[in-house]
């Protein structure tokens, strides 16, 4: 049983019940809520494992209340809408989004990454150690090796890799990485950004020109899996 509990905000009945039922389903607990209002009292009230908010609410727009949730609520919440543009999506990811589901969507799709998300949430919870295929990463004690061999990386280059391990399976803009890594006022040097990109990649993947875990997402960013 997985027991973890998710809360739909979505004023769409038909959305909710189709989730609802899926969730259930796959033996997850689900609350639900049909506006910005009545969602952010239900997350208060009973705080989730993770959020499903569409964009387009009747009293507030999602991506207004994933700013305001995310002033305390530091666990998954994906976006749900019916906008799939690049504007859109980096908005969203830029707030604070975890993931982003463009509607109409598959039930499959949903759930993995809803699995994703949840396993990250334990193991951080869990332990300052995590190890992602033939890379093991001490968080503690900044740490990296392949293979049991130490890997040699710069300051800038552990912080930037311990986020994506971080954020595994999450698309995370190149605005919001640079402002993480280097701070506020950084967020046009995408330059940096390549070049450390490019270093870390030549550390860790088998094939820098065919990354398998620094993923690039054309126009937004960067996934690692």
């Amino acid at each position: 049983m997985n027991k973890a509990e998710i809360l739909i905000i979505d004023d769409e009945a038909p959305i909710r019940k189709l989730l609802e039922i899926t969730l259930e389903s796959n033996d997850y607990k689900v609350w639900q809520a049909d506006s910005g209002k009545n969602g952010i009292l239900m997350a208060v009230n009973h705080p989730p494992e993770l959020i499903l908010l569409d964009i387009g609410l009747p009293d507030k727009s999602g991506h207004e209340l994933l700013k305001e949730l995310r002033t305390w609520y530091t666990k998954g919440i994906i976006m749900l809408s019916v906008q799939n543009s690049e504007e859109d999506i980096v908005k969203a990811l830029d707030n604070g989004a975890t993931d982003y589901l463009t509607k109409p969507f598959r039930t499959a799709e949903l759930l993995a990454r809803i699995r994703s998300i949840l396993k990250r949430n334990q193991r951080n919870e869990d332990c300052t150690i995590s190890t992602f295929g033939r890379l093991q990463i001490d968080f503690s004690a900044r740490i990296v090796k392949k293979d049991n061999d130490v890997i040699k990386l710069t300051a800038t280059e552990f912080n930037l890799l311990a986020l994506f391990m971080q954020n595994e399976g999450r698309v995370l803009t190149h605005q919001y990485i640079l402002k993480e890594i280097w701070g506020v006022g950084y967020q046009t040097e995408t330059q940096y950004l390549r070049v450390f990109v490019g270093t870390l990649r030549k550390k860790i993947e088998e094939n820098p020109n065919q990354p398998k875990h620094i993923v690039t997402e054309s126009g937004v960013g960067y996934r690692f899996s």
